[in-house]
């Protein structure tokens, strides 16, 4: 008689809010198209329980996890080792199980740079940066952006703390130079600035119609306007950014890319790219 399993390995994300995540539906769609006996969940868990559903994700064997907010710095201390990018960048938001050790990482700012270089025709190098936010995600995209050569970061965050501290590790990390400032009111972006990155969840649904506190009328054609919200795409600061002349780059080549390099890092496969972002467009449309 033929062995049978009917066992699934299970993957996810953590994270709160979490419902309107749609990571689920990429990744879902790459382990059909792989043949893979894989499940992706999404699971909410408030801050407070981090540490006992790290316990049970070692209980019940996942194969790995992602995290998003408010997750990214916090799990650090319930994994066995990280990866020198993601000690690096201070965050992580992928962890894959290795025999009985957690491993966590970080494809946050590598999926970005892929979907500015892949689909915004963008190389970082030269460029002049104003990245909003300074929580997980901007710290993993600011630190790619200053290793691939970023002429000047500016960090805009209401949280001096956390602002200054990711400042002062792209400028003794990096060869970059990085600044701070603090953003209080509408934040006026810099005339010669290439590139300007909302790096927070503003706009994230269901609280659509928000956008980051950005004087609008600074921004001018030659700009390339991105949002790491995914969800809707079409957030109103890329709207508005795009009625004011500025190429825009939306948060769905970011969701799509760092999901690829976490579904090789859990699986040991290639992704099918073209039918995680299929997944995801069929979403929105």
């Amino acid at each position: 008689m033929a062995s049978t399993n009917y066992r699934h390995e299970i993957v996810g994300v953590f994270g709160d809010p979490v419902d309107e995540n749609p990571t689920l539906l990429m990744f879902e769609a790459a382990f059909r198209t792989s043949g893979l006996a894989w499940r992706y969940q999404n699971f909410h868990v408030k801050a407070e329980d981090l540490g006992a559903a790290m316990a049970g994700m070692r209980a019940m064997n996942f194969r790995g996890i992602n995290l998003t907010i408010p997750h990214k710095v916090a799990v650090l201390r319930y994994l066995d080792r990280i990866t020198p990018e993601a000690a690096l960048i201070g965050a992580v938001n992928t962890v894959v199980r290795d025999g009985d050790a957690l491993i966590g990482t970080n494809t946050d700012g590598k999926g970005f740079l892929m979907s500015l270089r892949l689909i915004a025709n963008t190389n970082p190098n030269s460029k002049r940066v104003v990245v909003l936010g300074a929580g997980g995600a901007a710290r993993a995209i600011a630190v790619e952006l200053a290793l691939a050569g970023a002429n000047h970061i500016t960090i805009v965050n209401r949280t001096t703390q956390r602002g200054e501290s990711l400042v002062q590790l792209i400028n003794d990390k990096t060869s970059t130079p990085a600044e701070f400032v603090w953003w209080l009111g509408d934040y006026t972006v810099p005339e010669n600035t290439d590139l300007v990155i909302n790096a927070t969840n503003i706009g994230l649904y269901p609280h659509v119609d928000d956008k980051p506190s950005v004087n609008m009328d600074a921004i001018r054609p030659g700009m390339l306007v991105c949002d790491v919200v995914p969800n809707p795409p079409r957030t109103r600061f890329l709207i508005e950014a795009t009625a004011k002349g500025a190429k825009t780059l939306d948060g769905l080549g970011m969701l799509v890319y760092q999901g690829a390099i976490a579904f090789t890092i859990w699986t040991g496969r290639d992704a099918p790219v073209d039918v995680m972002r299929q997944a995801l467009t069929d979403a929105f449309v």
